[in-house]
């Protein structure tokens, strides 16, 4: 996919990217936010009463495959699960409708956002670069946070430590417009929910957490039975704000089913596997379009400059291993 025409929005995205990197440091061939994951391949089944709300060739089609990236937060690769920084946890499904064809939902485990749009979050960021220990109080974050309210309610919503990345639920915060064959548009939101039901651990039980607990139980838990999620679309009710990531609708809005996808086994390079694959949150399918977030349209654009920045570090690496080779 190319990079969008907007100059400043591209500018906006590296600004972005170089804060990130302020706060994480570089880690070549890693993403900049959510370096940490590990990849899974499955299926994806349509539930019928998806055809009310959308004609997305995934959803006409019997069966998908579905490629899953699991991840923890921040841009440290090598973050232990027991961090609370490691929360939210992220979840990016790829529908793979063709050779070089897909489309994809990006989500995490936090419902919503902290920033309406892409100068809130950069502020945001660089509040936080800001306000080191040796800097006194109101520290940057401090004053930036008692100036932006959704900003602070994401900050204090519960963020608890799943028993495993298999059994906590994921929100795409964007909303988006649904078509269906009919014509009919309504805009809904993306909730991963885990077959087995939500399961979190206590304090005690998360200090004792090896570093790889969550990727290492993913990994063994998927070779005893599949790992199924069903994938819902809260709709929004006339009136609802649809362009604003920090708010919530209420959870009386209906939940239409979208279907199921059954994760089977761990990508078997999955590590060079994430430095190659860029998950986009725009759908680019008949019947399934962009709302008008503005935070849509940058995210796109901050993951492929950072996908083409991995990319080029993975062609790096290979080039000094085929030189090492050769001494």
């Amino acid at each position: 996919m190319p990079l969008p025409n907007d100059e400043r929005l591209v500018a906006l995205a590296n600004d972005i990217l170089l804060q990130f990197d302020q706060l994480f440091g570089v880690h070549p061939g890693y993403r900049p936010a959510h370096a940490k994951g590990l990849m899974l391949i499955g299926t994806f089944t349509p539930a019928t009463q998806a055809r009310s709300l959308t004609m997305a060739p995934h959803i006409l089609s019997a069966s998908t495959a579905v490629t899953a990236r699991f991840s923890n937060s921040t841009g440290l690769p090598e973050i232990p699960d027991s961090a609370p920084e490691s929360n939210p946890r992220g979840l990016a499904i790829r529908f793979n409708l063709a050779e070089h064809v897909h489309t994809d939902i990006v989500s995490h485990s936090t419902n919503g956002f902290p920033a309406r749009n892409g100068e809130e979050f950069l502020g945001l960021l660089r509040a936080i670069a800001a306000s080191g220990s040796e800097v006194p109080s109101p520290k940057p974050i401090e004053q930036f946070l008692g100036s932006h309210p959704a900003a602070l309610a994401f900050v204090q919503a519960p963020k608890p430590f799943p028993s495993s990345l298999a059994s906590d639920t994921y929100f795409a915060p964007s909303a988006y417009s649904f078509t269906n064959d009919g014509g009919e548009t309504r805009f809904g939101r993306y909730r991963i929910v885990p077959e087995e039901g939500n399961d979190y651990l206590s304090d005690s039980e998360v200090i004792g957490l090896a570093a790889n607990y969550h990727y290492d139980e993913l990994a063994e838990r998927v070779t005893i039975q599949p790992i199924r999620f069903h994938i819902r679309v809260q709709l929004a009710k006339p009136g609802d704000i649809t362009d604003d990531v920090t708010v919530h609708w209420p959870e009386d809005r209906e939940l239409v089913d979208f279907g199921t996808i059954e994760l089977t086994e761990v990508v078997p390079d999955s590590v060079v596997q994430q430095k190659h694959i860029i998950f986009d949150p725009i759908p680019r399918v008949e019947g399934i379009a962009n709302s008008a977030d503005p935070l849509l349209e940058l995210r796109a654009a901050i993951y492929l400059v950072s996908g083409r920045r991995r990319r080029a570090a993975r062609v790096q690496e290979q080039e000094s291993e085929l030189t090492a080779g050769a001494v």
